[in-house]
């Protein structure tokens, strides 16, 4: 391998959604002695799931599998209303990690079913924002993949009809299927504000900064993440001759040489880019190429801020001092995903 310099993009890697959800996950275990159960991954990265199993976490794939008063917390993907109900019914404590952009699609969903719109939503079939996303008017939405899943669709071409995504498909992906869908439905109904996450859009602007540059791209991420598949495929449209997804540093080629471009999808941690780059030893070290700054924060869940405020008051009066009324959270912008993951794997 000899590789001469990394372009490294930026933003890469965790979006304030992912963010979100792992550093609140990582309160739960610090807070409830094991298992603390968790519905679906919380975020699509094996290094991530991984880590919170060593911390006694356990990944469900139905909420049924969470025994009754347990501890869970529901995926940052977003879960169907009968899956929220029931985590809210049977269990001691339920907190809900799903991204604000995942939840501004489910509440586009539940009005234009309510007022009668036929919903064409453009997503990955299986995948679980998609499943969650269905779920909420499952009568009133068609799953499509591709320009011609949209053509066999049987719509009368009249009605009212609504467009609406899952929010980590590639840009390109998703103009098609937009484009046809306004030809055939001259009053297609969409959001004023794409569904597509900022952050999805602002790493695949990114990577199409660097990546007719390089010589390969490499993108880190698992191959059930969404988004980062979504990376490879923008690399491929842009031209970079040799694309490599790996999940960490073990997995790059023996071959790769020249300008290397570097990036990872949404939910994976910064310790994976910077063993990539340090196994990649370029010649003439690491230029970081900024597309945008990316500043967005989402605030701790609130079920997880109401929790956290009485643990605080009880110790308070355990101990017969006086209670401030400040949260612990109040300092959670400061602390990245990154450094909380890092701190789990020295707990075990």
């Amino acid at each position: 391998m000899m590789v001469t310099k990394v372009l490294l993009a930026e933003p890469r890697g965790f979006c304030a959604g992912v963010e979100k959800a792992i550093k609140a996950l990582a309160w739960m275990v610090k807070v409830f002695d094991p298992p603390v159960y968790c519905f679906h991954e919380i975020v699509h990265n094996q290094v991530v799931v991984e880590r919170f199993v060593n911390q006694g976490v356990v990944f469900v794939d139905s909420i049924d599998a969470v025994p009754d008063g347990a501890v869970v917390m529901l995926s940052a993907h977003g879960s169907a209303p009968e899956v929220i109900e029931s985590a809210s019914a049977k269990h001691r404590i339920s907190v809900n990690a799903v991204c604000p952009l995942v939840t501004k699609v489910h509440h586009e969903v539940k009005v234009r079913s309510n007022k009668g719109y036929r919903i064409i939503y453009v997503g990955h079939v299986g995948h679980d924002e998609a499943v969650g996303t269905v779920a909420v008017a499952p009568q009133s939405v068609s799953l499509i993949e591709t320009e011609q899943d949209l053509e066999e669709l049987d719509l009368i071409r009249g009605s009212e009809v609504a467009l609406l995504s899952q929010t980590t498909l590639s840009m390109d992906e998703w103009a098609g299927v937009r484009e046809r869908a306004s030809s055939i439905y001259p009053n297609l109904w969409m959001p004023n504000r794409s569904d597509l996450c900022f952050a999805t859009t602002n790493r695949q602007g990114a990577l199409k900064d660097i990546a007719h540059l390089a010589d390969s791209i490499v993108v880190i991420g698992s191959a059930n993440s969404s988004n980062t598949v979504a990376l490879e495929k923008v690399a491929l449209a842009a031209g970079c001759p040799n694309v490599y997804r790996v999940n960490s540093a073990d997995e790059l080629p023996d071959n790769l040489h020249g300008l290397v471009g570097v990036t990872a999808g949404a939910s994976a941690p910064d310790e994976l880019v910077d063993q990539v780059v340090a196994k990649l030893a370029p010649i003439e070290g690491v230029q970081k190429v900024s597309h945008v700054d990316e500043d967005e924060y989402f605030p701790p869940p609130p079920e997880l801020r109401d929790l956290m405020k009485t643990v605080t008051d009880l110790v308070a009066i355990a101990f017969g001092v006086e209670r401030t009324g400040k949260n612990v959270l109040e300092d959670d912008r400061a602390i990245s995903a990154s450094t909380v993951l890092a701190r789990l794997s020295q707990d075990k």
